[in-house]
This record gives structure tokens, C-alpha cells and sequence, in this order.
């Protein structure tokens, strides 16, 4: 069972280090991360390139696209099972993903 995590942001490079931080350390490594940037002023794109070494992660940029059609633009690019939709201020529990799974 695969899970996609679908992150919409804007303008949160610092929050979206947290939300990866906590990612990268889950006990069950078994979902993909997708991250969608609309046209923010402070990119995090550098930053979801620096995890790849720990999360199966993709990052798009779009501008012009509302939270909600980021959303199912990630669904969209989505390869997993099941959706977790997370907003960029989170920071997940390490046994979140085992927990969701059982």
C-alpha cells in the first residue's frame, strides 16, 4: 500500500522543512511526497531537492493555481493508493504513516 502526500505551498520554504523533516523520519517509508508551489516570492524548491536522498519526493511549480487545484494537480501526478493532504505548517507524528496503514 502506497501513499501520496500531497502538499499545496506558498511562500513557506521554513515550514516546509519542518513538514519534511517529520516526513523523513516516519517508521513506515511506504508513500511518495508531492509538493506543489504556486508563484510564491520564496521558493522552497531548493529545499524539496535537498530531501530527495530521504523522501521519494516531486516537486512542481505552478502559478496562477489556486490551493485547491493544487490539490488535484498532485492527486493528478499521484502514483499511491491513497491521498494524505497536508498543509506546509505540519509536522507529523515518526509513526503517523504506520498508524494510517493499519
Amino acid at each position: 500500500m502506497l501513499f501520496s502526500v500531497i502538499i499545496p505551498v506558498y511562500n513557506r520554504p521554513d515550514e516546509i522543512a519542518e513538514l519534511l523533516d517529520s516526513l523523513a523520519v516516519q517508521t513506515d517509508m511506504s508513500f511518495e511526497v508531492l509538493v506543489l508551489e504556486d508563484d510564491s516570492p520564496h521558493k522552497c524548491e531548493d529545499i524539496c531537492l535537498s530531501y530527495q536522498d530521504r523522501l521519494d519526493i516531486k516537486y512542481f511549480f505552478r502559478p496562477g493555481l489556486s490551493r485547491s487545484e493544487r490539490r488535484n494537480l498532485g492527486m493528478d501526478q499521484a502514483k499511491g493508493d491513497y491521498y494524505l493532504l497536508f498543509d506546509s505548517d505540519c509536522i507529523i507524528p515518526p509513526d503517523y504513516i504506520a498508524i494510517v496503514k493499519q
